[in-house]
Order: structure tokens, then sequence, then C-alpha cells
């Protein structure tokens, strides 16, 4: 850490957060988290728990993990300069799916800009749709 007790903001902006499970190390990425990505992800993270009440949660690669099932994830979120990306492991499966590709055959993205508005009921019907399928081992 800093001097200033902060974490380091890496490449784009994400917060540097040491690998840990639970809801403690996703909650201080959610803190570390710079301007108005930390309140949009709190939210998000608040709907993603009360849409899959026994989630599992950690920290990965800077990166806040969900999953169901121990060592299996069904999402993950990373910051980049103006937006937040979601990578739903296995969105290509859900319905519909997320709208953006990946170069990986199963991965669909979804991102989260300043000044556009989250469709919360299409997001928390995808976490849904991805805590029923099997997660990636990670």
């Amino acid at each position: 850490m800093a001097s200033s007790d902060k974490p380091v903001l890496l490449s784009g902006g994400n917060p540097q957060i040491a690998k840990g499970y639970g809801d403690a190390p996703v909650q201080a990425w959610i803190a570390a988290a710079p301007g108005w990505k930390s309140d949009a992800w709190r939210r998000l993270d608040a709907l993603i728990a009360q849409t899959v009440p026994d989630v599992r949660k950690a920290v990965k690669w800077n990166s806040p993990l969900y999953g169901v099932e121990e060592g299996r994830w069904f999402l993950g979120v990373h910051v980049f300069d103006r937006y937040l990306k979601v990578s739903f492991f296995n969105g290509a499966d859900l319905d519909p799916p997320p709208p953006v590709s990946s170069k990986q055959k199963h991965v669909r993205y979804f991102h989260i800009h300043e000044d556009e508005a989250v469709d919360e009921a299409q997001f928390a019907d995808w976490v849904k749709q991805a805590s029923r399928l099997p997660g990636e081992r990670m």
C-alpha cells in the first residue's frame, strides 16, 4: 500500500487488491475503485448478493469474482479508464446474451459507462441465469 494507505491503481485505474476470499476483499476493491466506478459497482455488488443470496466472492488478479461453487466463478469485473467491464464467463449461454463479444467463445461482456443507466432488471436476470450455469475454474 502507498503511504496514504490507499491501494495502488493499476493501468486503467483498476485497484491493486491482495488476493482474498469473501466479502471483505471485494468491499476493499469497491472502496478503492476510482470515481463513479466505486458507487456503480457497490450498487451492482448489492444486486448480485440480493439475486444470488449464497453468492461466494473473491478478489483474484485484482478483480472481484462471483460464484456459487467453491473455486468456480460465473462473473468478474475490472476497471478500465472509461468503463467497468463485467465478464460473464458463460455469457454466450445467457438469453439474451450480454452485448459485447469476446475472443473466448463462451465469454460475453457488459460495459458500464459513467453517463449510461444500467438496466438493473436485465443485469439481475443475467446474474441469475449465469449463477445456474457451471462456473469457470480459476
